[in-house]
């Protein structure tokens, strides 16, 4: 068998994965397969996979028009090998184009699909004749099929954001998107020393540092639990949950794996009893096994589906981190966006909107609830919360602004993270916009049970 590149082979294996299941990019790349490459071949295959699926809508349209008969379907492994290699032609400088089109042509050979190996050949060939001579489409008019075509997102998707956020801030979402996602760190414990790793300060919270270079995961502190890898916006959900409800003894969080604002809650809350649930119990028994044993061993773990709790009104503080479209993480998530659509943004509504219900039911007077997503879209976000308080008397919602003044008080966030944080607040909700903040898309509703309102839900 020819040598293909191993870095190669292992990204063309995922992204078939991907393309083929329901399977996750972020999780294909810590498998396995994936560490026991070389640091060199690791780095390589996270930018193949993570660039060509960032990419894929524009790749698409390149090759198109480049095939013998355009309208004829590609099996899953030519179109991967394709998107693959025209993705190292386009974008990649350093990558020996030779190298690139042999490694596209044996990939297919391995398949059933070898037959097509010749036209892979091809239209490779062509991508390369013809790279240097690409423009992306100029951002000319109102209109923002241009965005769309030059950041490689859905159409549908860039129109809408720009009808919620405005064609600039739809830009800056989107140009965001299509550059590498930093890794932010939290230091779980304060005096950690950060030896053989370079950051920078986060741009809101004390405990967030953005990593400039090395490899955290190998290093003894991330095995010893001393810091997390943690966007800084779910960081920021935590803390204002935690903020929200000081004197918490009862905390739930209901939707808790992978854990992040979990421990971040048993870290700000050390005397509260937290009980982590979630529907799947692999998940679940996986945050179990990552979180350091000191935070572990102070949790309940259930295993329920948070839309059909009967809770009664016992808890001070009730954590509901719903399972969302995601369309706020595409930067690290790039799949989302082949994946989302907007039939499923109302599935999600419902289910969001069952979840918070039941949950609601849980809170004693003077509780407080924080409904967050990692969504850009209304319908899981306002919609939700809106909603929510029209069709369950007895709740309010309580402004964010008041916990982030708070957080910078106690200085949990940084002076200069609570002014940036002036343009993330609307009618008392917290919301992220990538590009707009150096971090994910995040949203966050706090809603309180008044003292004097009764126990129970309509």
């Amino acid at each position: 068998m020819t040598m293909i590149a191993p870095a190669r082979l292992v990204s063309y294996r995922i992204l078939l994965q991907i393309v083929a299941s329901d399977a996750h990019s972020d999780e294909l790349l810590r498998s396995p397969q994936v560490d026991s490459l070389s640091a060199q071949d690791r780095n390589l295959a996270t930018t193949l996979v993570l660039g060509t699926l960032r990419w894929q809508l524009a790749l698409d349209a390149r090759i198109r028009p480049l095939l013998a008969r355009p309208d004829a379907k590609l099996s899953l492994e030519a179109a991967t090998a394709l998107r693959m290699g025209a993705y190292q032609l386009l974008h990649l400088d350093r990558v020996p184009p030779h190298a690139v089109i042999h490694d596209s042509v044996e990939l297919v050979k391995l398949s059933p699909e070898r037959a097509a190996a010749g036209m892979v050949n091809a239209v490779l060939r062509k991508i390369q004749r013809s790279a240097s001579s690409v423009h992306p489409p100029e951002h000319i008019g109102k209109t923002t099929a241009p965005v769309a075509a030059s950041t490689a997102h859905p159409a549908w998707m860039v129109e809408r954001w720009a009808r919620q956020y405005g064609r600039r801030t739809t830009e800056m979402i989107c140009q965001w998107n299509q550059e590498p996602a930093g890794i932010t760190i939290r230091l779980t414990e304060p005096a950690a020393e950060l030896s053989g790793i370079e950051t920078q300060p986060g741009a809101f919270l004390r405990a967030a540092r953005r990593l400039i270079r090395g490899d955290v995961v190998r290093r003894g502190l991330f095995r010893a639990g001393q810091v997390r890898i943690q966007d800084e916006a779910s960081q920021l959900v935590a803390e204002i949950a935690a903020a929200a409800s000081r004197q918490a003894r009862r905390v739930l969080d209901t939707c808790a794996a992978p854990g992040g604002k979990t421990a971040i809650l048993a870290e700000r809350l050390p005397e509260a009893e937290i009980t982590a649930i979630d529907v799947s119990r692999k998940r679940l028994d996986a945050m179990r096994a990552t979180m350091p044993a000191s935070i572990a061993e102070r949790l309940e773990f259930k295993v329920a589906d948070a839309a059909n709790l009967q809770l009664k009104p016992e808890w001070d503080l009730i954590l509901c981190d719903v399972p969302c479209s995601g369309t706020g993480t595409i930067a690290r998530n790039p799949e989302i966006r082949l994946r989302v659509n907007e039939s499923g943004l109302k599935r999600q509504h419902a289910r969001q909107l069952a979840i918070v219900r039941a949950a609601l039911a849980g809170l004693k007077p003077g509780g407080r609830l924080v409904y967050s997503t990692c969504s850009l879209e209304p319908e899981e976000n306002e919609d939700v919360a809106t909603e929510v308080l029209q069709t369950v008397a007895g709740f309010a919602t309580v402004s964010v602004d008041a916990i982030l003044d708070h957080l910078a008080v106690s200085a949990v966030l940084t002076t200069e993270g609570r002014e940036r944080l002036r343009t993330a607040t609307a009618h008392g909700f917290l919301r992220t916009l990538p590009g707009m903040h150096p971090c994910d898309g995040f949203f966050a509703a706090l809603i309180e049970r008044p003292i004097s309102t009764q126990a129970g839900c309509d």
